[in-house]
């Protein structure tokens, strides 16, 4: 999707375009929204809600050739001008490092100047929410509204997750973060040979259900999502004991979440998302941090909670736990004098354009 930067900006001169998308909290079946692996286990779905913690992206036509970058997650200003974004540099030199995933979306675009694009994830650094990815399409949407052009959702996010994927350098990029920023709602997401297949079970009373019973917590401790995705990737395909039978015991526990949703048994889903995070500690080590098990171990002694789940690739940043209704002021408090932080999050009902 390349266009001439002069005409392009010459077009859109004077305009300002605001952008937001929801960061995700994943329920079940984080993982195996790997390739191929969500094709080699059998009837693999990812489950997750688009939050009401938002990544926002505002971009703002200007005359200078400069490109001007705001980051509100680094508290940083980047002036770039058009001589600097060579895309062999941007792509492979380690001087563009915290910008090289917003730049190269802008080279897709073939952007280098005239505009100011300021920025903000909507979730804590290293939280595991995926709202890296989420900045990501909201941007890339935000840019083809500014150019008058219109994308699929499946086609933006392959997009962005091929450059993201290329940032990371440790092996694929996962898809279940990209979709909840483009559609909103409840999402089941299942891979097929060649496509995602996104289906929204977006319902009032289940999203009255899931807040009133989930409570999701930034721990506040240090993580690599990329590390733990590679060594359980390399483990699944190198035929490791302990990272197949946990991946295909994650994918029987989405299946069960998943028909047990659409069977409206919303009970059960709680019990479910604790047996799905004792699988996953299994996948690697660090994945759940020994302070998040000091937590875990306490809150269940107490009664408290039903299970506790990594969210992302886990090795510290958010976990989501499940407990009664009338839990949860007790739940929170017991999570501060951990000291993490409870995150207040609302689901985000499903966006008319990409319902």
């Amino acid at each position: 999707m390349q266009v001439d930067t002069v005409s392009f900006l010459t077009s859109v001169s004077s305009m300002r375009v605001t952008k937001e998308g929801s960061v995700r909290v994943d329920l079940v079946g984080g993982t195996l929204d790997l390739e191929p692996i969500n094709l080699i286990l059998p009837h693999v779905v990812t489950l997750n809600v688009a939050t009401s913690l938002k990544a926002r992206v505002v971009i703002e036509t200007h005359d200078a050739s400069e490109l001007i970058i705001v980051s509100s997650d680094y508290n940083k200003t980047y002036t770039y001008t058009p001589e600097q974004l060579n895309e062999r540099d941007v792509v492979y030199s380690s001087k563009y490092e915290e910008m090289a995933f917003v730049l190269q979306i802008l080279l897709l675009f073939d952007i280098k100047g005239g505009l100011k694009i300021t920025l903000s994830s909507g979730a804590p650094a290293g939280s595991g929410l995926g709202g890296s990815s989420a900045m990501g399409v909201t941007l890339f949407s935000a840019l083809c509204e500014l150019q008058g052009s219109q994308l699929d959702k499946h086609e933006i996010v392959q997009k962005v997750k091929g450059v993201e994927a290329r940032i990371l350098n440790q092996g694929v990029a996962g898809y279940q973060d990209y979709y909840p920023a483009l559609t909103g709602g409840v999402l089941a997401l299942k891979g097929s040979p060649g496509e995602i297949q996104c289906e929204q079970l977006y319902s009032n009373d289940l999203t009255e259900f899931l807040e009133s019973h989930l409570t999701l917590v930034y721990s506040g401790l240090s993580r690599n999502s990329g590390i733990n995705n590679w060594e359980v990737y390399k483990g699944f395909f190198d035929n490791v004991f302990h990272v197949r039978s946990g991946l295909q015991r994650i994918s029987e526990i989405s299946q069960q979440f998943y028909q047990n949703l659409k069977n409206k048994n919303y009970p059960s889903l709680l019990q479910l998302i604790g047996e799905e995070g004792e699988a996953r500690k299994q996948l690697a080590p660090g994945i759940v941090p020994q302070k998040v098990q000091e937590f875990q171990s306490q809150l269940s002694e107490q009664g408290n909670c039903y299970g506790i789940k990594m969210c992302g690739a886990g090795g510290g940043g958010c976990f989501i736990i499940s407990h009664a209704k009338e839990k949860a002021n007790e739940v929170k408090e017991f999570a501060v004098e951990f000291d993490f932080r409870p995150l207040e999050f609302k689901i985000q009902s499903p966006l008319e354009d990409h319902a």
